[in-house]
């Protein structure tokens, strides 16, 4: 594929005698970077007293992608989460939505929001 380059993916499968391929691009590894960027932008702008801590917990909201792991290929940069992964239905977005407004949980939600929303925007055009 052009623009892309090989990269090799873990199946799960560990008894295959070898992994699946895919290709990822350059849209696939700045979506990757963003999911680390804008919590720590978020936390550098809002939270500079508690930088690493907010840091910390917002990165958090990566553990959702944990529900990759339920489905064969774990990673298809051409597919659109949203709707599609346990942890990405439509029906919870608005729970994470409430912990991103209620203040003990804010922290949580918002790495929770801003996972969502990147992954949401990442799906235009899918």
């Amino acid at each position: 594929m052009y623009g892309a380059f090989r990269f090799m993916v873990l199946t799960g499968n560990f008894f295959a005698s070898a992994p699946v391929t895919c290709c990822m691009s350059l849209s696939f590894i700045i979506h990757m970077v963003l999911h680390v960027g804008v919590p720590l932008l978020v936390a550098a702008l809002f939270y500079r007293e508690q930088f690493w801590r907010a840091s910390l917990i917002m990165l958090g909201g990566l553990a959702i992608d944990a529900d990759h792991l339920l489905v064969r290929p774990i990673l298809d940069p051409f597919r659109c989460s949203i709707g599609f992964h346990l942890l990405h239905q439509y029906w919870i977005i608005p729970i994470y939505v409430g912990l991103a407004l209620y203040p003990k949980t804010r922290l949580i939600g918002l790495g929770l929001v801003i996972h969502i929303a990147l992954d949401w925007i990442d799906c235009i055009g899918k």
